[in-house]
């Protein structure tokens, strides 16, 4: 029983501290035409987060471009947008803690423990389109737990655009 609580515990933390991540893309875009970005501000001014968040984004951003050997631009090729959802969970765990055997136990069947937590689960979407045609050409999703008191938001922040830029550009199968 100690180990199935402990196993529990441990695989919450580490779902806790990964971010699931999926994009998708126009198949007929060539991706290599694409050398310079900047922001969509229309649509990150729509984004109902803290001033101080979309300021992480956008340098977490602005870091993964530049290392993809994209440049900022007044006369860009792509423009950046990004959107971002958040969805309570709510864990409810019932532990029971039947002792059977020999020995004494002075409840006899032991005692139930319900424990009940809560995580938000945050959605970061970031959307590249194409500044002549203003089509949307890849998307890309991150999908992790965060929390409000987050010890160090610019790294959890910083990993969620990372991982969600490794899939830019495609792959050409």
């Amino acid at each position: 029983m100690k180990y199935t609580v402990l196993f529990s515990a441990l695989f919450f933390l580490v779902s806790c501290s990964s971010v699931q991540v999926f994009s998708d893309h126009d198949s007929s875009i060539d991706f290599s035409k694409y050398s310079t970005f900047a922001y969509f501000k229309s649509e990150i001014d729509q984004v109902n987060i803290s001033d101080l968040d979309k300021r992480r984004i956008l340098k977490a951003i602005d870091s993964e471009m530049s290392q993809k050997g994209m440049s900022k631009s007044e006369t860009p090729d792509l423009l950046i947008g990004f959107t971002t959802k958040a969805k309570e969970q709510i864990y409810v765990n019932n532990i029971n803690n039947y002792n059977w055997g020999w020995g004494f136990n002075p409840w006899f069947w032991g005692s139930n423990f319900n424990s009940v937590s809560t995580r938000t689960e945050g959605t970061l979407y970031i959307n590249l389109i194409d500044a002549t045609t203003k089509q949307l050409i890849w998307q890309g999703k991150g999908k992790g737990g965060i929390q409000e008191n987050y010890k160090n938001r610019d790294e959890r922040i910083a990993l969620f655009v990372q991982k969600i830029i490794s899939n830019y550009p495609p792959t050409v199968e």
